[in-house]
Order: C-alpha cells, then sequence, then structure tokens
C-alpha cells in the first residue's frame, strides 16, 4: 500500500512538473521585429494587438533602419525584418510581404513662408549651390540642410529620385529616423529636411510646426500616395530569411489582414489588400 501511494505521488510530482514545463513554453514566446523607424510605431501598434490576442505572445520592436533590417534577417537574429522601400535585386534571398505604403516628403518649418521648390531648387539647397531661402523667394536666411544617416531607406529613395550620390549632399545636420528629423526641423524655423509622408502629416495634424512641399508639382499627402500619383512612393515590408512559419507567420498573415486597416491608417500609412 505504501509503495503504491509513492507511486501515485510521484506521478502526480511528474505531471505538475509537465505542466509547469508546458506553462514555461506557452508564455515563452517572443517575436523580434528590428529595422525601419518608419513601420516601428505600425509594428508596435500591430503588437499590441497581435497580444491581446495571443497573450502568450510578446512582440519586440526596435529600430536602427531598413539596412539593419536586412541585416539582422540574414543574420538570424531577428524574427522579421521591417524595410521601408521594395527589395533590391541582390535581395531575392530574403522574402517580403508587403503591409502598407507610404511616401517621402519634403518638409519645412510651418512659418517658412515657401510653399513649392523645383526639382532643381531641391538639388541645389542639398548639394550647397543655394544656401539662402532669399534665393529661392523665402526670407533672408541661411539654409539648414538636414540629412539622413546611412542605412536609411529615406535617404536611398531621396538619392535615387534626385539622381544624387550621398558625396555630393552638403548637410549641417544627419538625423537618423522620422522623428529626429521633424523636431530638427521644428526646432530650426530655417531647416529643410524629408521624412515619410505619413509621420509628417501625422504631426502637422497634431500640432506639430512643419509642412510638406508639393514635389514635382504633386502635393505631399497620404491621399495622393494612396491614388497612386505621387512620385516618391514606396512599399513598407515585413522580411524573413526563409518562407515563414508557425508564429512568424502568423504574425504576417494578421498584420496582412483587413483587421488592422485601422492600425495603418491612424498612422497615416495606405492600407493595402490582400487577395
Amino acid at each position: 500500500m505504501r509503495c503504491l501511494r509513492q507511486l501515485v505521488w510521484i506521478a502526480i510530482v511528474t505531471l505538475v512538473l509537465v505542466g509547469l514545463s508546458a506553462t514555461a513554453i506557452a508564455t515563452s514566446h517572443k517575436l523580434v521585429l528590428t529595422g525601419s523607424s518608419t513601420i516601428a510605431p505600425l509594428a508596435v501598434e500591430l503588437g499590441r494587438r497581435f497580444e491581446s490576442l495571443h497573450p502568450s505572445v510578446r512582440v519586440d520592436v526596435q529600430t536602427g533602419g531598413s539596412s539593419r533590417g536586412i541585416s539582422d534577417t540574414r543574420k538570424g537574429i531577428t524574427d522579421i525584418g521591417m524595410v521601408s522601400r521594395a527589395m533590391k535585386s541582390d535581395e531575392q534571398d530574403l522574402q517580403a510581404f508587403t503591409i502598407a505604403l507610404d511616401g517621402v516628403g519634403i518638409i519645412v518649418h510651418a512659418s517658412n513662408p515657401i510653399t513649392n521648390l523645383t526639382r532643381q531648387q531641391i538639388i541645389d539647397i542639398y548639394t550647397g549651390k543655394i544656401t539662402n531661402w532669399q534665393e529661392v523667394g523665402g526670407k533672408d536666411a541661411r539654409i539648414t540642410v538636414v540629412n539622413k544617416a546611412e542605412g536609411r531607406s529615406t535617404l536611398e529613395l531621396f538619392l535615387s529620385h534626385f539622381e544624387l550620390k550621398n558625396s555630393a549632399i552638403k548637410p549641417h545636420i544627419v538625423i537618423g529616423d522620422n522623428q529626429q528629423g521633424i523636431k530638427t526641423v521644428t526646432g530650426n524655423p530655417h531647416a529643410i529636411g524629408y521624412v515619410s509622408i505619413g509621420a509628417a502629416e501625422y504631426d502637422a495634424q497634431h500640432n506639430m510646426p512643419i509642412k510638406l512641399l508639393p514635389l514635382d508639382g504633386i502635393v505631399a499627402s497620404v491621399a495622393s500616395v494612396r491614388n497612386g500619383t505621387y512620385p516618391l512612393s514606396r512599399e513598407l515590408n515585413l522580411v524573413t530569411r526563409k518562407t515563414p512559419k508557425e508564429l512568424t507567420k502568423q504574425f504576417i498573415k494578421f498584420a496582412r489582414t483587413e483587421q488592422v486597416h485601422d492600425l495603418v491608417e491612424a498612422q497615416y500609412f495606405v492600407p493595402i489588400s490582400i487577395d
């Protein structure tokens, strides 16, 4: 009888330990996303909603630029990379999943009387040929040129559109993410920069003293990105090293469904429909 009790006790302890182990496993699911600072705020909101549907999952979002998203994904140190541009020809080893559309826009301080710059004027400002706002119809004030740091997709798209090399740019300030760019321009009435249209339009409509300038005669807005007329639009992508499986696949599928369109629009991006 005593032997039987011991066996029952051992069985109970074993079941408890197995249960605890299973619980630990169930609460240890974690997804890590790294890369684009443009996508990061949206990814945080997607993560929160995903966590609410899957309480055992934690979503960790880290920035660092699209180049970090590509590099971390290739090295296998992140589950999902965030890349705010189309994939390049030498990145075919990665799988890309578009979750929204955005654009890159030129911003100045809201008090700046300039309402439009030609393509050539923007090029001349960024290459140091035009150094005073008075030269383009503005106030007599030295222009503060704000450029993006290497590894940022916004920089790559800006250089590509204006057919420039980064070595030709003559910046006074080099910034990383969109918020740094917006804060720099809001703090300097004579600055000019370029950032995510979604981020700029969101902050402009939330009382930040900035304004977006038209590009090639097209209004820089979420609406012009949506209707396909804005010339400097881009994909916002989640990327993986190979075909995603299990939790990663589930999150990416969730991020591309209509049930998160409200989150995409809240970040002033353009949702996409996936068949």
